[in-house]
């Protein structure tokens, strides 16, 4: 007969295990509900302890944001294979399920919680903003982007945070639907460029070429007939 003996971890594993225990507690509350004597228990270690491997609650949430940020930036990675709507679409998907799962640290990282102004989570929401925007260039085959393009990208990837915010608001619109309809917000931000700038709709014309009749950038072109009849 053996005697299981738990192991005494070491400090970066700790460590870890500590950022994990309140990642998934920030996945059903707010942060600024979480206490931390509900992270010790949770890792099964005394209070103090916590206070041994992070120095107070901001240096944890901030550890835990960090590692959140790297996860959702993670989300924008995708091959470079298939028409770009496909990809798109693929995307947000991703997109979507970081933000069904972890809704309170997705509300958190992108509104601060309760280090909100602090240098740290600023540098790490841009550090997600540019992480999607350089992904989304590579795929457009772009290294030096026009103006009208920066504005376009850009500007999608802000309308993408603010959708899934109010989306976790009462999930009153399918997710199904708002993945769809972002994959047509980044078409028709791109074509009201184009209207103005000719390099703007060269690209376009280049991606459009590449679409398939059954894409979701010509399903838009539908519906906007549908309207306009």
């Amino acid at each position: 007969m053996t005697t299981g003996v738990r192991r005494r971890l070491g400090v970066e594993e700790r460590r870890q295990q500590l950022i994990g225990v309140a990642l998934e507690l920030f996945s059903r509350r707010s942060p600024d509900e979480v206490s931390i004597d509900e992270i010790a228990s949770a890792a099964g270690i005394s209070r103090p302890l916590v206070y041994h491997y992070f120095p107070g609650k901001l240096s944890l949430y901030e550890a835990a944001l960090q590692r959140a940020a790297d996860e959702l930036a993670a989300r924008f990675v995708e091959p470079h294979e298939g028409p770009l709507g496909a990809r798109l679409h693929r995307v947000m998907g991703r997109y979507f399920d970081f933000v069904d799962e972890h809704g309170p640290g997705f509300s958190a990282l992108m509104r601060g919680g309760p280090a909100v102004g602090s240098s740290t989570t600023n540098a790490l929401v841009d550090s997600v903003r540019q992480a999607a925007y350089v992904q989304i260039l590579s795929h457009l085959g772009v290294t030096d982007p026009p103006a009208r393009l920066e504005l376009v990208v850009r500007s999608w990837i802000s309308l993408a945070e603010s959708t899934a915010l109010i989306w976790l608001d009462g999930r009153r619109i399918p997710r199904e639907e708002l993945e769809s309809q972002l994959v047509h917000d980044f078409a028709a931000l791109a074509s009201v460029s184009a209207a103005y700038d000719e390099e703007m709709g060269g690209l376009l014309r280049r991606i459009f070429k590449e679409e398939p009749a059954d894409g979701p950038f010509a399903d838009l072109a539908g519906r906007l007939l549908t309207l306009a009849t």
